[in-house]
């Protein structure tokens, strides 16, 4: 009898562990999917290159001209700063004749105007160092004359060529810029929905979707546990249909949630809602759950098809892809929309299959429900003594120890209900809970 319920609970206990494996490597999949569209942020290679470059021609230097070496370098960064600080004083012509007012408004010369045009401290510090490290080490040319010549042609011929775009910076430095200081489309965007929208209807959304659930009784069973949050569709080529069943045949829309009122901006009772559509499988079997669009991809959408814009394809792409991993670390920071949403990024790649959709749906809806986000083993369920529930046997006395508690094999039992009989911590099933022991008939009584 013992040997019987051992085995059905080392048969439970497999199949809970090969669905916590099978899902694990499943996140896993989906993760590297992601990790394989989004762009990371750029790290710090350039700045590792450029040092080992210098530090390599540094040393070269002092190996072939050892007496030299302070004089060439003295020269080499007075000409690298001269010629910034020449740019900036043409940019700050421009900018003090025309732009005084209207830009700065009248603010400080020192603060404000002058490191804008690029003439920071850095940049002056550098320079006088330079200029004294000259002075000190001597002039590296045989004719004092030629170090002044050059100096001076060196700045003026990078002033020229900077102004004319020739010494601009390239793509990658722009972008680096524009991300490192949250100055592109995407990240305006992405904290717009957060702030305007996302922040505003999370927190109400569970309590929606209740008062949805208490008037369509109809609709209960077909409501998930991940179907409880909102599914946002990020598609990488930000067309946006306004109705998911022009999309997919397996999608229908099924009604509106109640609409909150927020007084916002000044209007009273502005009104924000959210749809229910309900999704089909493969059997025909039914999935309600909140799906929308990510709004703001609208405008990327619309600023790509405006030759004004100067917004391509490739930008928007990109574009996309940056707000999707902006929106998504702001809301991991968010306490307010914390475990009320689902991301879902669309990869434009499987157009051609016609619901590619509703799959895409359905796998974030069974996502949550077969796995777990700890990554952890998981949890030791407690064994309770078989002869504890068996029928017609004396309740063990509570003041007396467990003979076997001391191996660690077997617990007292608890006046509560059957292990199994109510949801554990981590893992989540389909299935309905079952005890884990079933009953065996005793042919010795």
């Amino acid at each position: 009898m013992f040997k019987g319920a051992e085995i059905k609970e080392e048969e439970n206990r497999g199949q809970k562990k090969s669905l916590y494996s099978g899902s694990q490597q499943h996140t896993m999949q989906s993760l590297k999917d992601h990790d394989a569209l989004i762009p990371r942020p750029r790290g710090t290679l350039p700045k590792v290159c450029a040092v080992a470059l210098a530090a390599v021609t540094t040393g070269g230097t002092a190996l072939l001209s050892p007496e030299r070496l302070f004089g060439w370098v003295a020269m080499v960064i007075l000409i690298l700063t001269l010629g910034p600080l020449l740019h900036g004083l043409c940019l700050f012509a421009e900018e003090m004749i025309y732009h005084s007012h209207t830009r700065y408004q009248g603010r400080g010369l020192l603060s404000h105007v002058l490191p804008a045009c690029g003439l920071g401290g850095k940049t002056l510090l550098a320079t006088g160092l330079a200029g004294l490290l000259l002075y000190l080490a001597g002039h590296p040319l045989p004719h004092k004359g030629q170090c002044w010549k050059l100096l001076v042609l060196a700045s003026a011929l990078y002033a020229l060529f900077k102004s004319l775009g020739v010494l601009g910076p390239s793509e990658v430095e722009v972008s680096d810029i524009c991300e490192g200081r949250k100055m592109n489309v995407a990240h305006g965007l992405a904290w717009s929905f957060y702030l305007g929208y996302l922040r505003l209807v999370l927190p109400c959304l569970e309590s929606s979707i209740a008062a949805f659930r208490a008037t369509h009784q109809a609709s209960r069973a077909s409501w998930g546990r991940d179907s409880r949050k909102l599914l946002i569709l990020v598609p990488l080529n930000a067309n946006i249909a306004h109705k998911l069943e022009e999309e997919d045949d397996n999608i229908s829309f099924y009604d509106n949630l109640p609409n909150s009122e927020i007084d916002r901006a000044g209007v009273r009772g502005r009104v924000y809602k959210h749809s229910v559509y309900s999704v089909s499988d493969e059997h025909g079997k039914a999935h309600e759950c909140v799906v929308e669009y990510a709004t703001p991809l609208l405008t990327l959408y619309s600023m790509s098809q405006e030759s004004s814009a100067g917004f391509g394809e490739p930008e928007r792409r990109q574009q996309v892809l940056l707000f999707y991993r902006t929106l998504l670390e702001i809301l991991e920071h968010s306490l307010d929309c914390r475990n009320r949403y689902r991301l879902i990024l669309l990869n434009d790649e499987h157009e051609d299959d016609p619901h590619f959709l509703s799959k895409a749906i359905l796998r974030n809806l069974q996502q949550q429900e077969k796995e777990e986000f700890c990554l952890t083993p998981p949890p030791h369920q407690e064994m309770v003594h078989p002869l504890a529930r068996a029928p017609g046997a004396r309740a063990p006395d509570a003041r007396a120890p467990d003979a076997r508690a001391g191996n660690g094999d077997w617990h007292q039992p608890e006046p509560e209900p059957e292990p199994m009989s109510r949801e554990p911590t981590l893992m989540f099933s389909l299935e309905k809970p079952q005890p884990l022991r079933e009953p065996v008939e005793n042919t010795y009584q």
